[in-house]
Order: structure tokens, then C-alpha cells, then sequence
């Protein structure tokens, strides 16, 4: 492997990581000797990138450095095409859109012959969505979830009640044919899950979450036993 690719492979793990890495860690994922490791860090740095941190305490990599996207690889290409292939093909029309343009974006630094596997990739999906009644309230709750507003629902359950709640939406998850909203319900006390097309009505209201959106994912999830490191 070139020290370039070596340089580049350190970025895109420390871009992966929110909290501090240590040496040893990155030094094994690089295969390189800590040394070498300390050297790779200094280099890096000294070219622009915002990493801080020191011997014993372990690197991170603070947004805002943009890696090149001439330096994708062709599987990370792949990657980019199916995942933004099965955005257009089961979300919303503004996620969807969003997908496209995001795919231009890349073409349009690719190398030629990066380009042309981006625009010839073989990989497909198939459009497994559900059509949500209405469609609009799929890009509702993803506004809500990012002013961190409350919202009021009328809900019908699996046995055809109907019930009104207060919710503070926290996630959406995008399941095969299914789409659900993480949710704390006042009305339960609790985190509940609830189906978007088992929502009858959806209204935003003026009211913040008392609690930022990112404490309540993070709540969320450890509730749940759920890791994510990105």
C-alpha cells in the first residue's frame, strides 16, 4: 500500500469515529508501527487535517475536513449507488431527490473511468415501498424530528383504536415495506414505535421537546441496547 492510500485509509477511520481513537488501535487498522503511526498523524495534520489529540489520549478527526472524492474506490462507489438507489426507491420525493442530486454531485469530481462505473453499476433495488397516505407527512415528521418540535397524532392501533398523543419525535425507521417513527409518547411515558401508515392525522405544533433530540436518541438506544458509532 503508498503512504497515500496509507494517509487516506487513516482519515476515512478516524472519520468514522466520533470519540477518540487511540494509537495502538489506529496503528493496527493501518498496519503500521505506532511510530509510524505518530509520523502519519503529523503528516496529515501539517496538510490541513483537523485532527487533535495526543500519545495516550487517542486522535479524532473534527468536521469540516472533506475528504476528496477522486479518492473513492470502486466498492465504495457501489456502496454510494445502492444506497442512494434504495433511498429513491423507498422514501420520500424530497429524500429522493436529495439522492440524485448527491450522486451528480459525485460524478461530477470522478475521474472517467470512476464515472462510468458509477453510472453503469449493476446494482439494483427493487421499489418494495409502501405508498404512505399522505406521502407529505413522511418529510413532516423528518422536520419535526430536526426542529425538535412536538407533534399531535391521531393513532389507530393494531386493534382499529384510535387514540390522540402528544409525541416528541426522536427517529425514522426505514424498514423493508414498513415505516416507523421513534417517538416519546406523553401519553405512555415512554418511547413507543408507531407505524406511519397507522397515523391518521399528523399536526405540528409550536411546542419545543423539552429535551434535545440527540439526549432523547441517545436514551433511545440505550434503552434498547443499541451501539452505533457513527
Amino acid at each position: 500500500m503508498s503512504r497515500s492510500a496509507r494517509l487516506l485509509d487513516l482519515l476515512q477511520i478516524l472519520r468514522t469515529h466520533r470519540r477518540p481513537v487511540s494509537g495502538v488501535a489506529l496503528a493496527e487498522a493501518t498496519g503500521v508501527s505506532l511510530r509510524t503511526l505518530y509520523r502519519d498523524i503529523a503528516t496529515l495534520q501539517a496538510q490541513g487535517a483537523d485532527i487533535t489529540g495526543a500519545p495516550g489520549l487517542g486522535y479524532v478527526l473534527n468536521p469540516g475536513f472533506l475528504l476528496p472524492p477522486i479518492m473513492l474506490s470502486s466498492e465504495e462507489i457501489e456502496a454510494l449507488v445502492l444506497g442512494a438507489r434504495w433511498v429513491r426507491a423507498n422514501t420520500d420525493d424530497r429524500l429522493k431527490q436529495s439522492a440524485a442530486h448527491a450522486l451528480a454531485k459525485i460524478a461530477a469530481v470522478l475521474p472517467g473511468d470512476l464515472r462510468r462505473e458509477l453510472e453503469t453499476s449493476a446494482l439494483l433495488v427493487p421499489n418494495t415501498r409502501r405508498k404512505e397516505s399522505p406521502e407529505r407527512d413522511v418529510a413532516a415528521l423528518r422536520d419535526a424530528i430536526k426542529a425538535g418540535v412536538k407533534l399531535d397524532i391521531a393513532y389507530r392501533d393494531e386493534r382499529a383504536q384510535e387514540t390522540q398523543r402528544r409525541i416528541w419525535p426522536v427517529a425514522l425507521g426505514y424498514f423493508e415495506g414498513l415505516r416507523i417513527l421513534v417517538a416519546w409518547c406523553e401519553l405512555r411515558e415512554g418511547f413507543r414505535h408507531f407505524r406511519i401508515d397507522r397515523m391518521i392525522d399528523v399536526t405540528p405544533t409550536q411546542e419545543i421537546c423539552p429535551r434535545r433530540g440527540e439526549v432523547l436518541l441517545a436514551e433511545w438506544r440505550r434503552e434498547n441496547g443499541i451501539v452505533h458509532d457513527l
